[in-house]
């Protein structure tokens, strides 16, 4: 069974950086994707980034471009979101969620717990 667990987030201002890691387990097939996703109060759920284990490839969402970077260590099993620039509107809860096949078609059935990220001066 997939599982994935976040770590790293926090308390950051405005133009900082943070970290965020995702320790994902379970894998019976390697062709799988990794995305990170995030909710603010009152908004929906939205896809942050993903990457394809298979390939490396990695998708982001438009106004993230440029700002937050997805990255792997497979040696460690961790897919890691470096977000840089950071603004208030950055704030929500962030999720790792896993499943099998390319990164903007898994369905994502496996969801950590999430890590509150807080972006405020």
């Amino acid at each position: 069974q997939l599982q994935v667990v976040e770590s790293g987030g926090g308390f950051v201002q405005p133009g900082g950086s943070l970290r965020l890691s995702c320790a994902a387990s379970g894998f019976t097939d390697e062709h799988y994707a990794i995305g990170w996703f995030r909710q603010a109060p009152g908004k929906e759920r939205e896809m942050v980034s993903c990457i394809s284990n298979t390939d490396g490839s990695t998708y982001y969402a438009d106004s993230l471009k440029g700002r937050f970077t997805i990255s792997r260590d497979n040696a460690k099993n961790t897919v890691y979101l470096e977000m840089n620039n950071m603004k208030p509107e950055d704030t929500a809860v962030y999720y790792c969620a896993a499943d099998y096949g390319f990164c903007e078609e898994a369905d994502y059935g496996s969801w950590g717990q999430g890590t509150q990220v807080t972006v405020s001066s």
